[in-house]
């Protein structure tokens, strides 16, 4: 599909087209977790069947790195601590854009860290039907694009943080 078949000229995070603007904008986190071996940690979304890495809407009183340690142990059983900022993502083009089943979209300012794993073992949460560690080579077919990218930054040598 190409940006002339979506009326709104974006796509969500699956790649399905939009037909209009977001409903709304949340804040929000990603963590991407790796492993002694280099894999990291995805879930499979109970809501569309997609792989992801943890995180989601920051609740009030909380810090964004408080977001992203919660979410971290919802999501996946495991404690972590944030190790680094690896960008910000909020660019509609990018993906950053949700669709839930009732048909809202959210799009997303998404601040991405790299966590260290602490402890715990992974377990699936009621968010999800499945975790699993993945190569970073061989993701699921199923990864939400917005999350490709945002894996693709974190493996990637910069100085700098991302901004998309």
């Amino acid at each position: 599909m190409t940006s002339a078949q979506s009326p709104s000229g974006l796509f969500d995070s699956t790649g399905s087209p939009l037909a209009k603007l977001p409903d709304a904008v949340r804040a929000g986190t990603n963590a991407v977790i790796f492993n002694e071996r280099g894999q990291l940690v995805m879930q499979k979304r109970a809501d569309n069947g997609f792989w992801c890495m943890p995180g989601g809407n920051m609740d009030p009183g909380e810090s964004i790195e408080e977001c992203a340690v919660r979410e971290s142990l919802e999501e996946t059983g495991l404690v972590v601590a944030v190790k680094r900022l690896v960008g910000i993502y909020s660019d509609p083009k990018t993906y950053s854009v949700m669709r839930y089943p009732d048909g809202t979209l959210i799009q997303y300012v998404i601040v991405l860290f790299e966590c260290e794993y602490l402890s715990g073992e992974l377990r699936v949460s009621e968010e999800g039907t499945d975790v699993a560690w993945f190569d970073t080579s061989a993701l699921p077919e199923n990864t939400l694009l917005s999350h490709r990218i945002r894996i693709k930054d974190a493996l990637a040598v910069s100085g700098a943080p991302f901004i998309r």
